[in-house]
């Protein structure tokens, strides 16, 4: 894509404006919001050394530009009830990339979604409650949508979310 182009949202289609360079300042506030979402500006200006407002301003530009998407908890999902989880990977259909992305954020328990290259041509992640529902997932919900024409569940045994540094 060109520079001067708009890219879009990711969910909404909604244009964003062209990516600015991010300096070391941003790329450290980023490293701190990504460890402590609910850190407050006051503190990210501290550990920053800029003002309140200088840092209020970069992250307010960081969420306008779409450098961050949004603000979440990370959840230990084998105590929020989704104690079984899967990586499941897809062969879809050539050029049906958009309609089964659609149809998989549809999806119980979905939680990330891929468009890759190699032997096959998506990477789901899902958390279910149980292996009947995860089953129940891929046999019923995935295999329905025409354009998958094939599955291979992976099923984790132990996941652990890397931190970043702060």
């Amino acid at each position: 894509m060109a520079a001067e182009q708009m890219a879009e949202g990711p969910q909404d289609g909604t244009p964003l404006p062209p990516a600015r360079p991010l300096d070391a300042i941003d790329q450290d506030i980023l490293k701190i919001l990504q460890a402590d979402g609910r850190a407050s500006i006051r503190s990210v200006a501290e550990r920053v050394h800029v003002s309140r407002a200088n840092a209020y301003a970069r992250i307010n530009r960081l969420v306008e530009d779409g450098v961050i998407r949004g603000f979440s908890a990370r959840v230990d999902h084998e105590r929020a009830g989704h104690g079984t989880s899967a990586y499941v990977t897809l062969k879809i259909v050539q050029n049906t990339w958009r309609t089964v992305r659609e149809q998989l954020r549809q999806l119980p328990g979905a939680s990330h979604i891929a468009l890759v290259g190699g032997d096959f041509d998506v990477l789901l992640l899902v958390h279910t409650p149980d292996n009947r529902s995860l089953r129940e997932l891929v046999l019923t919900r995935l295999q329905a949508i025409p354009e998958v024409l094939s599955t291979r569940t992976l099923l984790v045994f132990e996941e652990e979310d890397l931190e970043p540094e702060t």
